[in-house]
């Protein structure tokens, strides 16, 4: 992702709780039980992307994922689809062989959200304070594989505890490829799906860098300014949750995987730290990461997602 600011256009019943739910959570339009987010094994998802090495587009390590996510969601028996495309890179004259993965919870129901993340790293470091290694792929602790750690705890949780609404993770590639100043060559994946996706979406949230020791989630302007009921079902969860995390005031305009959803008519928030000073850079390791902050952004999709 990168900072801009420009928008491009392109029942009320009660349920009974099973064993390892956490307490009925009162609220205005239902009572509903929340299953337990386990952060311990959210970060235990993430080591094991960050123990495959970089995981930049084509890589071993992206390969490798791959392997990892696919036996993943078949061992919850979910279905997925893999949505594979070429990007041919005009300034290297490489072609890229990218693939979304789209993982597809409680796929009967007649109303769905998306939750998203990108698992592609960086393919270079240009922030980091050793000029010999800004041209080498980064390991994407905070950025990718927290995020995408959140989304495959939530598969699990998901298959356990079926919502009463459809939901899709979406785990999106090429995002990160880009070289500074060249945004046409960010968001690839999730451009790719907003242009070919035929499905029907509510609304999307979209994670990204919220695995950092010191979190601090502010409302993203675009998200805001174009999915407003959206940013404030996640902020009311969060104040629900009582999580100091979130921030409940705007600042920053980011270029995320948020935007071509928007534009293509799925209203979706960004849900972003994007004041982390290890950023692109090879510092960006698992011990920056902290169970805490993964807990509080999954607890807050859970009570958005089961209070639907």
């Amino acid at each position: 992702m990168t900072k801009t600011s420009i928008f491009r256009r392109i029942g009320r019943f009660c349920v009974i709780i099973p064993l390892g739910l956490s307490l009925l959570l009162p609220a205005c339009r239902s009572e509903r039980a929340i299953p337990d987010f386990d952060a311990a094994r959210t970060f235990e998802l993430l080591l094991s992307q960050t123990d495959l090495g970089p995981r930049n587009p084509g890589s071993v390590g992206w390969h490798q994922f791959q392997t990892l996510l696919a036996a993943h969601l078949d061992s919850l028996n979910i279905k997925y689809e893999k949505q594979a495309f070429d990007y041919y890179d005009y300034l290297t004259g490489d072609t890229l062989h990218l693939v979304n993965w789209i993982a597809s919870l409680n796929s009967a129901a007649p109303k769905r959200i998306l939750v998203a993340a990108h698992y592609d790293c960086r393919p270079r470091a240009e922030y980091d304070p050793d000029p010999n290694r800004r041209e080498e792929p980064i390991i994407g602790a905070n950025d990718g594989a927290a995020a995408t750690a959140v989304l495959m705890h939530l598969a699990e949780i998901l298959t356990s505890y079926p919502p009463r609404i459809g939901v899709d993770l979406i785990f999106f590639d090429g995002e990160d490829y880009g070289p500074p100043g060249r945004n046409d060559q960010y968001l690839i994946g999730s451009t790719y799906f907003a242009s070919h996706e035929r499905r029907t979406y509510e609304y999307g949230l979209l994670l990204d860098m919220i695995g950092d020791r010191d979190l601090q989630i502010y409302r993203e302007r675009l998200s805001e300014r174009y999915a407003k009921e959206i940013n404030d079902k996640v902020w009311n969860a969060a104040a629900r949750l009582g999580l100091p995390q979130f921030i409940d005031s705007v600042k920053h305009d980011i270029l995320d995987d948020h935007v071509p959803l928007i534009a293509a008519g799925i209203p979706t928030v960004d849900i972003i730290d994007f004041e982390y000073p290890h950023w692109h850079t090879h510092a960006d390791t698992p011990d920056k990461c902290d169970t805490v902050s993964l807990s509080a952004v999954g607890r807050v999709v859970l009570d958005v997602i089961y209070g639907e």
